[in-house]
């Protein structure tokens, strides 16, 4: 493969090479999920009583819970307005955008007084900052995805849609395995007082390292031949909802698999490990450091076998296993074995991972670069309300209503209608991306 891509016009103009393409979507999406699943982690350990310190332990963590869903919602508002200036200013500057935002919001979190100190504002000052992390987020995925897709060589969109897929494992890698040094390294009452705001602060040093990659990059190829034909759109959401609402649709359903896996599987899993298992923080942590290897392994195969057989049979093959895989949830839990609890949740995000790498060349795909940053962005953020926003909060609901058991049933069904969207799509492998459609 050469060392850089071409303008997809055809002209001699040399834009990203291959290693700068794969650095800039990985590492701003490392660096966005490991801004969003510090939250989810904190959430699950200390945010209910530093910021919600009135109820019981429990309506601590549901408020906790709820603060963690504001950014869901707020995200398809975030793929809305990036999506507006990714179609029609470019994915390089949106992507930029995005990053401080999320970087901004999340080291404002980190310096925020709690309830003790503020009173009623604190709580109020969270869920500002948390919808501005949804925000950054909601225009991330679609740039970092575009990124790649429109730079990948012919045969290889998904191995290339691969790097901002594999973010999220980093990311969440090195959320949690900062905390489980805190965890190992502070006393309880260290961490509650101030250890837990460090990893939120760290995040303005990871910005900086991705806004240096970012600002290194040029305009993707497809993006510039579409600006020289003169495609661009006075307001692409409104074209996207009168004429590509259903891959939209179709997309954000495709998508609430992989949400529900993880975030049951982590943030869920955590809280529910510790308060109801017996856990200790750091020995559940360490578990979910190891079981998320597994998912970083499993983007590159499915990656590999969707460029190979097509987006289609991945992903239905992914989500028949991520069905079956909901009825293990009790008895691999309920056992009093680590080495079950490791099993259930290494499973489940290998299930995440397979299922979350074709996304970033589907997604893309299904529709054209007028509107793509839009659509891409808002079928992802989408899937993100109905699998992952209530997911904490539902599962907690639904274990005190029935047990493990509906929480399994729970992701079964995120599942199954997964699998029912994908049937309902047309294969998009062949597609090329330089086309109007």
């Amino acid at each position: 493969m050469s060392t850089s891509t071409y303008a997809a016009s055809g002209t001699d103009q040399p834009l990203n090479s291959t290693a700068r393409v794969a650095t800039a979507s990985f590492i701003g999406t490392a660096i966005e999920f490991y801004d969003f699943y510090v939250y989810a982690t904190a959430a699950a350990l200390v945010i209910g009583p530093v910021f919600f310190p009135q109820g019981s332990a429990t309506a601590q963590m549901l408020s906790a819970f709820l603060t963690f869903g504001i950014a869901f919602l707020a995200r398809p508002l975030g793929s809305a307005l990036f999506g507006h200036f990714g179609d029609r200013v470019g994915r390089k500057s949106t992507l930029v955008a995005s990053l401080l935002l999320m970087g901004i919001c999340t080291t404002l979190i980190g310096v925020l007084p709690g309830y003790d100190q503020i009173g009623a504002w604190a709580p109020i000052l969270l869920c500002v900052l948390r919808f501005g992390q949804g925000l950054g987020l909601g225009g991330e995925w679609g740039g970092a995805a575009l990124l790649a897709t429109e730079n990948a060589p012919k045969g290889k969109r998904a191995w290339f849609g691969m790097f901002p897929q594999l973010g999220p494992s980093i990311g969440f890698l090195a959320a949690n395995g900062l905390f489980l040094s805190l965890a190992v390294l502070l006393s309880d009452e260290q961490f509650r007082a101030w250890g837990w705001r460090l990893p939120f602060l760290l995040s303005a040093l990871l910005v900086m390292v991705g806004l240096y990659v970012r600002l290194k990059l040029e305009e993707t190829p497809v993006f510039a031949k579409a600006m020289a034909q003169h495609e661009r759109l006075k307001l692409p959401l409104v074209e996207l909802f009168a004429q590509y609402w259903r891959p939209m649709l179709l997309g954000a359903a495709s998508m609430v698999v992989c949400y529900a896996l993880f975030y049951i599987s982590t943030v869920f899993s955590l809280s529910y490990g510790v308060a109801t298992l017996g856990y200790s923080r750091e020995s559940f942590l360490g578990m979910l450091c190891f079981a998320v290897l597994f998912m970083a392994l499993a983007t590159p195969i499915s990656a590999a076998l969707s460029d190979r057989f097509g987006r289609k049979p991945v992903l239905v093959l992914g989500g028949v296993l991520a069905i079956a895989s909901g009825f293990a949830m009790e008895p691999l839990l309920t056992q009093g074995s680590t080495t079950s609890v490791a099993l259930f949740l290494s499973i489940e995000l290998f299930l995440m991972g397979f299922t979350f790498a074709p996304m970033g060349a589907l997604l893309p795909e299904l529709f054209p670069t007028r509107v793509r940053y839009t659509g891409a962005s808002a079928a992802y953020n989408l899937g993100g309300i109905v699998g992952a926003s209530a997911a904490p909060f539902a599962a907690q609901k639904l274990v005190s209503l029935g047990g493990l058991s509906w929480v399994g049933g729970y992701v079964s069904a995120a599942a199954l209608l997964s699998v029912l969207a994908v049937l309902c799509l047309k294969e998009t492998r062949n597609e090329d991306l330089s086309l109007v459609k």
